[in-house]
């Protein structure tokens, strides 16, 4: 990795060399438990993820649909808390160079300190940052510590993002740009290739930084199709799925990076 670059600008140039596109998984931690997150995450990296999205459980995840608001309430329920996220994700950097990026909501980190947040973060390993109910105009008190920590602050994008609003995004945005493929919550409906093709070309015209696609997307098929479009995809509510359905199933970790490794080929 060059000095100035991070681990996420990083992973897409040399993509990018080799005519690849990323797969990004989401998974929440703590669900099962913190331990299997972990032994999760090697797993993916064996299976040829690019970058993880590792989310932070809140009590009241507005923007997720049902399925990883569940893992959520499971994971608090086994008591993970942003500290311990940010522990796991040390022990996981004494091994690995997988950029992380922590996916979650504003409160945890307001509680837990946002200056002390961005240090610790910074030092642990974590990449990026996607806050989901932070948008650009309140993002501030936190951005003056994660920019300062070089940590990318990951920028949502929605289809009802009109020309204006997505100039200001573009213009603060690091890392690459998280497109939402519908409208409404995680994993609830199928995006449409023609509108998905219609939204990257308006934002391509703006911007150079990577567009990875997200919502909605579970089969290798269709990664590959949307991926033709964009520089990746991210899957998360069909990730959290397989977890939950074979949460008891000592194979658990092998029958989730057999699923990623499937769709990861159709990005090649």
């Amino acid at each position: 990795m060059s000095e100035m670059m991070g681990r996420i600008e990083d992973k897409f140039e040399s993509l990018r060399a080799k005519n690849e596109k990323a797969l990004v998984v989401y998974l929440t931690a703590g669900d099962p438990s913190l331990a299997v997150t972990k032994d999760l995450i090697f797993g993916l990296e064996d299976a040829g993820v690019d970058i993880l999205e590792i989310g932070v459980p809140f009590s009241d995840p507005t923007a997720d649909g049902p399925v990883i608001q569940a893992a959520s309430q499971r994971a608090l329920k086994t008591g993970t808390t942003l500290p311990g996220i940010l522990e796991m994700v040390a022990e996981i950097r004494q091994t690995s160079q997988i950029p992380i990026v922590l996916f979650g909501y504003f409160n945890p980190i307001f509680s837990y300190g946002v200056e002390k947040f961005a240090t610790t973060a910074q030092k642990t390993g974590v990449d990026g940052v996607l806050v989901v109910d932070l948008p650009p105009e309140e993002a501030r008190e936190l951005r003056i510590h994660t920019d300062a920590a070089r940590l990318d602050f990951i920028s949502l994008v929605a289809p009802t993002t009109g020309q204006d609003r997505l100039k200001t995004i573009i213009q603060s945005a690091a890392g690459f740009l998280y497109y939402i493929s519908i409208t409404g919550v995680t994993g609830t409906a199928a995006p449409k290739i023609d509108d998905i093709a219609r939204d990257i070309g308006k934002i391509r015209k703006l911007s150079k930084m990577p567009i990875v696609v997200g919502f909605g997307i579970s089969g290798a098929a269709q990664a590959g199709e949307i991926a033709a479009l964009a520089d990746g995809v991210v899957i998360g509510s069909a990730v959290v799925k397989r977890i939950d359905e074979n949460r008891n199933n000592r194979n658990l970790v092998r029958i989730v990076s057999d699923y990623a490794r499937e769709i990861k080929k159709a990005l090649r």
